[in-house]
């Protein structure tokens, strides 16, 4: 047990517990406790920052060494959301190769899975980076200390804010009441404190406190750095809020919140793919938040997700194929079955990245799409059906006016828009409907049918073991074995 405190006090947060020897290496430009508890300089400032944002990437082995089991070799978020789903499968062709993943496709799995372990430790390294970050910043003499100018202090601080919220959006969503930490853990009292689960309403007041700060902090403008677009700006913490809003079901603040994205210069992309171009990124007017990877950097910070692709992994289902209407260019843009290629994560059309576990394809997180359609949804849900209309509408005009990717365009009569309608159903159905086909393979399909209260119904369709309890993923075992029982689990498991 007296590792194990020692471990919660350096980590800051309830994480990785029978797992201290996988941790063979620390990302590079990491901020080391160490350096959280000296003077800070400049440089440290700003690395507490930029390594926050390591744990967005979907480079290979950031937390382990091909630890396959304890689901750390990439991120799990196409395994928790759209594996799990009804629109991907593990592989192209079926082997007995991860079987933890199979285990979640089917809802046999179990505490000890590597889904949820990975998701956890992921989001909360994270956590534990950004609480270094804000730690430093919210220093009232870190100007006097480090040199940093005022807008450089406060935009960094913005950037700390929003991720602390990205990576509570995603345990909250997942597991429900999970520990709330705020801060460095500083004595051995306030980790056996923290070893217990805030209630979600608490997790959810703090996911949006910290996006208010992050909004009034960040620059107005669309970029947060002209020469550095791939930080955090205010346009992805006004997303992130209306997300938020959306799922808490706070309609009028989706409603509003949305409004906002236009003026800072964000629009649909004329073509679909742009979005996921590898030779569009941060060109494009639609894509509001995505990790940059780049290739041939030193330390590494290349797509690996690419990686497994090669190795046949992340395949759609047959019902995720046939749930396109004809000739609608988003299906082959997403994924090419003939040639077994997911365009939508190699950003490529030819096949290119397939395999390279150094890709430059980004991850893209937010776009105005997805936002556009919380409107919707929103709008549908306060009885404004022709509004909720409208915008689906316009989400499958700029689909079918896209030029397909065999340079074609689609035939007259593809994607027609919706009709009149003043039934809340029927328009929620198309909302439904239109979600899976614009953001298949974006790791929201499984979030979304929890959410919409569907997941069972679904699941079940397609003869899958769907449970109450699978509305929400276990906790690690290792992590309630580590608390001495003070962590619970979440009922069923």
């Amino acid at each position: 047990m007296k590792n194990i405190l020692k471990l919660l006090l350096l980590m800051s947060i309830l994480f990785l517990t029978s797992c201290q020897d996988e941790l063979t290496s620390d990302p590079i430009g990491a901020t080391t406790l160490e350096q959280a508890n000296t003077t800070p300089t400049l440089i440290a400032v700003e690395l507490s920052v930029n390594s926050s944002y390591q744990l967005l990437s979907n480079r290979l082995n950031i937390l382990a060494e091909w630890d396959w089991n304890g689901g750390l070799v990439f991120q799990n978020d196409y395994v928790m959301q759209d594996i799990a789903s009804d629109d991907m499968e593990k592989k192209w062709n079926p082997d007995g190769d991860q079987v933890w993943m199979d285990d979640i496709n089917n809802f046999t799995f179990t505490s000890t899975n590597g889904g949820p372990n990975g998701l956890w430790k992921y989001d909360y390294e994270g956590i534990k980076r950004t609480n270094i970050a804000i730690g430093f910043l919210t220093n009232p003499d870190i100007e006097t200390i480090t040199g940093i100018s005022p807008a450089r202090k406060n935009q960094l601080l913005g950037e700390a804010y929003f991720l602390r919220a990205h990576y509570y959006f995603s345990l909250v969503t997942n597991f429900g009441d999970v520990p709330l930490i705020l801060g460095s853990v500083q004595t051995y009292q306030e980790a056996f404190d923290f070893a217990v689960r805030a209630n979600k309403s608490l997790v959810w007041d703090s996911i949006k406190s910290d996006l208010v700060l992050a909004k009034d902090l960040l620059p107005n403008s669309k970029y947060s750095s002209t020469t550095e677009k791939w930080r955090v700006s205010k346009g992805a913490a006004i997303a992130l809020q209306a997300k938020s809003a959306l799922y808490t079901e706070k309609w009028s603040e989706v409603i509003t919140l949305v409004d906002e994205l236009a003026p800072l210069g964000y629009s649909l992309n004329a073509n679909y793919f742009d979005n996921f171009s590898t030779t569009k990124e941060y060109t494009d007017t639609e894509v509001i938040f995505s990790y940059n990877h780049q290739s041939e950097t030193n330390p590494r910070s290349g797509n690996g997700i690419c990686a497994p692709l090669g190795w046949g992994f992340f395949a759609p289902s047959t019902d995720f194929l046939n749930s396109f209407e004809p000739n609608d260019p988003r299906k082959l843009y997403t994924v090419d079955g003939p040639n077994q290629n997911v365009n939508k994560i190699l950003g490529t059309l030819n096949g290119a990245n397939k395999g390279n576990d150094d890709a430059p394809t980004n991850k893209v997180y937010l776009r105005y799409a997805d936002a556009l359609l919380w409107k919707a949804e929103a709008l549908n849900e306060t009885g404004d059906y022709p509004g909720a209309i409208a915008i689906i509408n316009k989400i499958r005009a700029r689909a079918r006016t896209t030029v397909t990717a065999l340079g074609t365009i689609p035939p007259v009569g593809t994607l027609i828009d919706r009709v009149a309608s003043t039934d809340k159903s029927t328009i929620k159905a198309w909302l439904i409907s239109e979600r899976r086909a614009e953001l298949g393979f974006e790791n929201q399909r499984m979030l979304d049918l929890k959410r919409w209260g569907i997941a069972k119904t679904v699941m079940t369709a397609h003869g899958k073991n769907f449970q109450d309890k699978h509305l929400l993923y276990p906790i690690p075992q290792s992590e309630i074995d580590a608390s001495a029982g003070l962590l619970l689990q979440n009922p069923g498991y």
